[in-house]
């Protein structure tokens, strides 16, 4: 959400010549690791290859790299070096370096821990370092490498200090570990600094101007989706591209992100508050709550829920640490402007919140709009852009039958179409080869807790600290509801997916602490 980064918005990757190659000629050639990288986009790497009866049932290297990191060191199979080797064996010290800097790029991205690991084995193993142990935590790398019992081990550490969302550059850096890991393609390591230098300088595939309106069209499909009108819809874009643009102003002087999303809070629950006073017969609590869809760390939770259920739970802790920090920033920006407005006697409708008008066709397409402009956020590639939003719209219509139609409660409902955004995500992600993040993300928009967060802060504006807590609880469980269901629907996809090139390890093992001992 703002406009093209700058080089503090990368990652912290320096991409130094390496010891031995200091003397370089003064005009570098076409295709060298040191000349002036173009302008890159994931769909110039060498096509994916399709196994011979179609679809693609299982990723060439990321189930069979997690499984192979579940099994002791010395039991894994003994692998065929996948890029070729010169006499001397592999370079250590730069395969390891390689492996961190695209392991840096997937977690700074917001990748799951176990991805990161698997593709930082992935890319070891295809050179020839097979006896190598990764490790990922929140912001630290580190990868070990023992070539026998009797010889020291060489480790390497690496720490991701800024992280900043780009699937794009995500989907660039997936397509580069599967190419290294594809016996079909031939990448030395100067070819893959070459491209992994590319894809880190590469320009986000949208402006920022762009990047504020679909800030400001997600506000306003959200109030539409929680019953808004016209003027509910204007009001609630306005308010969204004024935070969006207060954050970037408090970013730029270095405030940390905590009080960039007080700031971005504030001008949605101002414009609310200023429209319930002025007596005009609308919605004001659609306005806020479009604000809060905008602003919700949905990404980060589904995150935080996926390392915990998959064992990482230090990554995880941490997560869940910075999720819950962004909330109460929220909570805190739309608490001072509700307590203003008390004070010049506004008078909150809380009752209103909840009294959703039933508008199936409207709402469905305000979904998809939603989804739609969540994806330009989150700098998708734009092939992505229009599955994810019918994923999305998919979603919804899941959750509106079961919730509006069938009267399910909210949260098993929410459970269920995002058991099914993970399902779909998953098998588009293995169709193309890609991380499934850009499939599942945005689709998650229109379920995400808006209205519970809401009406529990005006109760609490209101003294009702019981009913508000309880609340924002019932949000809490809401946004569990949704990772959980996502990460559920994506391990789904596995019961029925085999994997190829893994027979000594036909299953990923499950963590053995699962059951108490």
């Amino acid at each position: 959400m703002g406009p093209e980064a700058s080089e503090e918005d990368q990652p912290t990757s320096e991409f130094a010549v390496p010891d031995g190659l200091a003397a370089l000629p003064v005009e570098p050639e076409e295709g060298s690791a040191f000349a002036t990288p173009a302008t890159y986009s994931a769909a110039q790497s060498p096509p994916a290859y399709t196994p011979g009866p179609g679809f693609p049932v299982a990723s060439p290297w990321q189930d069979r790299m997690r499984t192979m990191l579940r099994m002791p060191v010395d039991v894994r199979p003994v692998p065929e070096p996948v890029q070729k080797q010169t006499e001397a064996g592999p370079a250590v010290g730069r395969v390891l370096d390689l492996t961190l800097r695209i392991g840096e790029l997937l977690l700074a991205g917001g990748e799951g821990a176990e991805d990161v690991e698997a593709a930082m084995f992935a890319v070891a193993r295809s050179y020839g370092l097979d006896r190598c142990e990764p490790t990922v935590t929140f912001t630290m790398l580190s990868i070990t490498h023992q070539p026998s019992l009797v010889d020291d081990p060489v480790s390497a550490n690496r720490t991701v200090r800024r992280r900043g969302t780009d699937y794009n550059r995500l989907a660039a850096v997936f397509r580069l570990v599967d190419d290294i890991s594809a016996h079909e393609i031939d990448i030395s390591l100067e070819e893959a600094y070459r491209r992994l230098a590319e894809i880190r300088r590469n320009r986000h595939p949208y402006p920022g101007w762009m990047l504020t309106a679909a800030a400001g069209l997600l506000a306003g499909a959200a109030s539409t989706l929680v019953g808004g009108g016209v003027l509910v819809f204007f009001a609630a874009a306005v308010g969204a591209v004024l935070g969006d643009r207060l954050a970037w102003l408090c970013a730029g002087r270095g405030l940390p992100e905590f009080y960039q999303f007080v700031v971005a809070a504030m001008p949605p629950a101002a414009i609310g508050v200023a429209l319930n006073m002025t007596g005009i017969d609308v919605r004001a609590s659609a306005v806020i709550t479009g604000g809060l869809f905008a602003l919700l760390p949905g990404r980060a939770l589904v995150a935080a829920v996926q390392d915990g259920l998959t064992g990482f739970y230090i990554t995880a802790s941490a997560r869940l640490l910075e999720v819950m920090y962004l909330f109460i920033g929220i909570i805190m920006g739309v608490l001072v402007v509700l307590y203003v407005g008390l004070q010049f006697d506004s008078s909150p409708r809380p009752e209103e919140v909840l009294q959703i008008t039933d508008r199936p066709l409207l709402q469905i397409a305000a979904s998809m709009v939603l989804v739609f402009t969540f994806a330009i956020l989150l700098q998708q590639e734009r092939s992505t852009v229009w599955i994810v939003t019918l994923n999305g719209g998919v979603a919804w219509v899941t959750y509106g039958a079961l919730h509006y139609a069938g009267g399910i409660p909210p949260v098993p409902s929410t459970a269920v179409a995002a058991g099914l955004v993970g399902l779909f995500g998953q098998l588009f992600s293995r169709y193309r080869f890609a991380s499934a993040l850009p499939y599942v993300t945005a689709a998650i928009g229109p379920l995400l807790p808006g209205s519970a967060t809401y009406y529990g802060l005006l109760l609490i504006a209101e003294n009702r600290l019981n009913e508000g807590l309880g609340s924002l609880t019932n949000a809490a469980a809401i946004a569990l509801a949704i990772a959980i269901g996502v990460n559920l629907g994506s391990e789904t996809s596995r019961l029925f997916m085999r994997i190829p090139g893994a027979t000594s390890a036909a299953k990923r093992r499950a963590a053995k602490r699962t059951r108490g001992f």
